[in-house]
């Protein structure tokens, strides 16, 4: 088993490796990619010493999989170089999210779906991923109408200069601006560009991707994605209208049970999920679970999870973990 990360040097990249770590994933050799001017640093992984070799040396070493963080226009480039090889990309850019001929993949919602001939995997978006794994199982029991959700997101899911900019901006010095505005002590509801109905794209992916992965035209969503001065991970208020009554006992039960999911809910004693908490862990958190009294069939509840991990490095690697389970490698 040969696995390329390719971004290596990023922030999702790190994560990734920490993530194969963590999880003990399988592996006989591991190629570390990263752009040109990165081609030749030296970076250890589990007491090892690699270097970071280039995007054209990884395709012709034919890795089994590669895990791709790396932006949409590397992915566009080398991503069908890699699947040519037959490798499996597991890309965590948007480049291949709504393409019709690729699949968008959350593994405990719609993993069934993947084939021995996916050779180009769809990692959603970081809020879409937290958002559907915890809606699926609800979404499977009564029906998703509607869906309205507000993002409360992290710095982080900008990259390594938006945190750079926020501690800046905390410690009174100047530098580069990743964001049109100041961050720190401040809420941006700007999350990517606007687009003519709008929207930003941020908002449209967790739109079209939800659909997409619940494979369900009929879930009508709307969203407003928010950036926050905060580390750690994402948060969502959601409201949700079903189409069948449902029980309130039972929402919070079938999400107890849900895979990947932790609820934490007891707000009389000042429990519910917090990104502070969420920091370096793979599970989706969800609290505040109440009625929605202004309308029938409707539900409130906030999801919380680590945009750098269940949101874009884990699922990717739990991708990868499920094609070699069942045997969707060659």
């Amino acid at each position: 088993m040969k696995i390329a990360v390719v971004g290596a040097t990023g922030l999702v990249g790190q994560e990734m490796l920490k993530v194969i770590e963590q999880r003990n994933v399988p592996f006989d050799e591991l190629l570390l990619v990263a752009s040109e001017r990165s081609v030749g640093k030296e970076m250890t992984f589990k007491g090892k010493t690699y270097k970071v070799i280039s995007l054209q040396d990884a395709v012709d070493q034919k890795p089994d999989i590669a895990l791709f963080s790396a932006g949409g226009s590397t992915s566009k480039e080398w991503a069908p170089k890699f699947a040519e090889n037959g490798t499996i990309v597991i890309d965590n850019s948007s480049a291949w999210r709504m393409d019709p001929t690729k699949k968008l993949i959350v593994p405990e919602i719609n993993g069934h779906v993947l084939r021995i001939d996916d050779r180009i995997i769809a990692n959603p978006n970081c809020s879409t991923i937290q958002m559907v794994l915890a809606l699926g199982p609800l979404h499977e029991r009564y029906k998703i109408k509607r869906v309205v959700v507000s993002t409360y997101q992290s710095v982080t899911g900008s990259g390594k200069g938006a945190v750079d900019q926020m501690m800046n901006e905390r410690e009174g010095k100047d530098g580069d601006m990743v964001y049109p505005h100041k961050i720190d002590m401040n809420v941006l509801p700007h999350i990517d560009v606007f687009q003519e109905n709008l929207y930003t794209k941020e908002e449209m992916k967790m739109v079209n991707e939800t659909v997409k992965i619940f494979g369900d035209e009929n879930v009508k969503v709307t969203a407003t994605c928010v950036r926050i001065p905060t580390m750690g991970g994402h948060s969502e208020s959601v409201n949700l209208e079903f189409e069948e009554e449902y029980d309130l006992e039972e929402v919070t039960s079938i999400l107890s049970k849900a895979p990947g999911v932790i609820v934490e809910d007891d707000p009389h004693n000042n429990v519910y999920p917090m990104p502070l908490n969420s920091h370096g862990k793979d599970e989706v958190f969800v609290g505040r679970i109440r009625r929605d009294e202004t309308q029938p069939k409707s539900l409130n509840m906030w999801i919380v999870a680590d945009n750098l991990r269940k949101g874009a490095a884990t699922n990717a690697v739990q991708i990868a973990e499920f094609m070699m389970e069942n045997s969707l490698v060659f």
